[in-house]
């Protein structure tokens, strides 16, 4: 005569197995999802990167000249706000290259000064072994 016959449920080894179970693929999934957010993070600077050089082209075909800020692009409604660096999380770190002028053709000097290129103010390395300044 089984007096457990009529109950239903789980046993406490049934219960620890499964717990052990979902610990251990937690644990693998773990580097897994810190890379996504790594591979999300650097797309994010790649779309960036080519918007704010894409914007900034657009600026100096329309004025003669390269904008002397990046607020300067949001004021002549180049764009909505500028975005923050996604390596740093922060709109001030980007870091900048001036336009020096062209020596070969000194006739037109609107051209001196400017924002003519903008990287990363990251100092980390990508994964693609490149320096996130270096993009």
């Amino acid at each position: 005569m089984n007096v457990l016959r009529g109950k239903k449920g789980f046993t406490l080894l049934e219960l620890m197995v499964v717990i052990a179970i979902i610990g251990i693929l937690a644990t693998l999934a773990q580097p897994m999802f810190k890379t996504a957010v790594l591979k999300a993070k650097e797309a994010t600077l790649k779309e960036d990167l080519f918007n704010l050089r894409n914007v900034l082209d657009q600026y100096y075909a329309d004025n003669g000249k390269y904008p002397d800020t990046l607020d300067d692009l949001v004021a002549k409604g180049y764009m909505r706000t500028i975005p923050p660096d996604p390596m740093t999380g922060s709109k001030t770190t980007w870091r900048f290259e001036y336009y020096t002028g062209d020596s070969s053709d000194s006739s037109d000097s609107s051209d001196s000064g400017g924002i003519y290129d903008i990287h990363s103010g990251s100092d980390k390395i990508g994964t693609n072994g490149v320096s996130y300044a270096d993009w």
